[in-house]
């Protein structure tokens, strides 16, 4: 008996060490992957001046962004590993090579993406803020320790108004709740912060991703050679470069002749847009005609397919709701993975779940940076201060530790939430989740009809050369008879 106790204390040891083995390769993996993401967007005078102590302080500030990153790219891959895994063994379910492969692997990777998330989110980013913006406190001896007096004051002072702010908004709700939290803050105060958070994150993706969706039209056409219709390429790049000689003589006889009254830069401004006109068109001269005509509807066609594919998932999902009570987002103790297949499609549907949650990622970022809001954030290669990548590092820590919450609302899969991801208050409540359901297919509808009917028309536009007209033009006053006469004209 003692020994088959022995033999059970060690099968659990070795499998504790190996579980920790597998978390911190894949987690130093991440590492160094962000580290050099930072590194391509960071701007090198802030980590090269001549005082050492701001130096010092903004690499550690981009250690700590480093490591939210990591954290921030891990938390995306959460649901994409647990599905995978789960139809690997499903394929493989008595392999010797698969047995490091099991649900409390899975289990503990999601309770560390939370405790980490949480870490870096409320503990983390604002020390590296106030860490690079505080000088130590008066009267005391300057350098990096009285930066991390003062950041630690600092924090410990804004940690108290925040938890004060929120006791005091649950003792508006519930006084009898609000009055248990100060007795057991742990089981109940900080829960319901991690709830508030996690729902301003799902929130923030409900703007962000319709969106996006929308701007992934654009932004991928922009990456690919577009096909035109009734284009003469040679003729527009040769006017590209007769304009281009001719401001460029402008600005050198200006220079040359040392012109006070004629303000240089809209001729400055109009020369480098001429010139990334002039190049665009090379490209598109160079390109093959299987660049030209084949890849760009196939990518314009595959993000159509996916969006509509996260519609009609979403729609089927608000029917679910309706007659289907385990439809609704919930936790899950114990994963038993390799069991059943989370999609009625088999490893296929799995595997297509798996491309909508990272398309929806994708989509989310892409909406946020484009819109009004958070366009300042966006980050410039070798040109972004600490606080930008600060901001970027927390808005990215915040859209992706809400990615699985929100594609198991949506969802997009019917893996249910490991861990403290699914102990938030808000995902028993029905008439939340069927609302946020709704709204999302609606406002995504509408962001894609609305793209749509843009950009045929803009195409049409300049296809048949209504772009050129002296005066601005909008789509309403263009009837649809004008169009096909004017392309027809041109055909004959």
């Amino acid at each position: 008996m003692e020994v088959d106790d022995v033999s059970v204390r060690e099968q659990l040891f070795h499998n504790r060490v190996r579980e920790t083995f597998i978390c911190v390769l894949l987690f130093t993996c991440l590492y160094i992957l962000s580290y050099l993401i930072l590194t391509h967007f960071k701007k090198n005078a802030d980590y090269v001046t001549d005082d050492i102590e701001d130096a010092t302080a903004n690499k550690i500030a981009l250690w700590l962004c480093t490591f939210t990153l990591s954290v921030a790219v891990c938390a995306v891959l959460l649901l994409p590993i647990s599905i995978l895994s789960n139809e690997v063994l499903l394929i493989f379910p008595h392999s010797y090579y698969m047995q490091w492969l099991n649900g409390s692997l899975i289990h503990g990777l999601w309770n560390l993406v939370f405790l980490f998330s949480n870490l870096s989110l409320v503990f983390l980013m604002p020390f590296a803020y106030f860490f690079t913006e505080s000088e130590g406190f008066v009267g005391c001896k300057k350098g990096v320790m009285a930066r991390v007096y003062e950041t630690a004051v600092v924090l410990l002072l804004l940690t108290l108004l925040v938890l004060g702010m929120v006791w005091v908004f649950v003792a508006l709700l519930n006084n009898h709740s609000a009055r248990e939290s100060l007795y057991d803050m742990w089981e109940y105060y900080l829960p319901y912060l991690y709830s508030a958070i996690s729902l301003c994150g799902v929130l923030l993706l409900l703007l962000c991703t319709p969106f996006g969706l929308s701007r992934m039209f654009s932004v991928t056409g922009s990456l690919l050679v577009k096909p035109r219709l009734l284009e003469n390429v040679e003729v527009e790049m040769n006017c590209a470069a007769f304009e281009e000689a001719s401001l460029s003589r402008t600005l050198n006889r200006g220079s040359t002749a040392c012109w006070v009254s004629v303000n240089v830069e809209p001729l400055r401004t109009q020369y480098l847009g001429v010139q990334a006109k002039r190049i665009a068109l090379e490209m598109r001269r160079r390109a093959s005609p299987w660049q030209r005509n084949l890849f760009y509807p196939l990518a314009m066609l595959l993000l159509l397919a996916l969006t509509v594919a996260c519609v009609l998932m979403v729609c089927f999902h608000v029917l679910e709701l309706l007659f289907d009570e385990t439809a609704m987002p919930s936790g899950m103790g114990d994963p038993r993975l390799g069991t059943a297949s989370f999609s009625m499609f088999g490893s296929l549907g799995a595997a297509v779940q798996v491309v909508l949650i990272l398309y929806l990622m994708v989509s989310s970022v892409v909406g946020f940076y484009s819109s009004p809001l958070f366009t300042s954030l966006l980050p410039r290669s070798q040109d972004t201060n600490l606080t930008q990548i600060i901001g970027n590092c927390v808005s990215l820590l915040v859209l992706s530790s809400a990615l699985p919450v929100f594609s198991r609302t949506l969802g997009i899969t019917r893996f249910d939430l490991l861990g403290d991801f699914g102990r938030y208050n808000w995902l028993g409540n029905f008439h939340i989740v069927f609302l946020y359901n709704i709204l999302f297919a609606g406002l995504t509808s509408a962001c894609l009809i609305n793209t749509l009917t843009w950009a045929v028309q803009g195409e049409l536009i300049r296809a048949f050369g209504l772009h050129k007209l002296p005066l601005t033009v909008s789509r309403t006053t263009i009837p649809l008879k004008l169009l096909l006469a004017n392309g027809l004209s041109k055909i004959q």
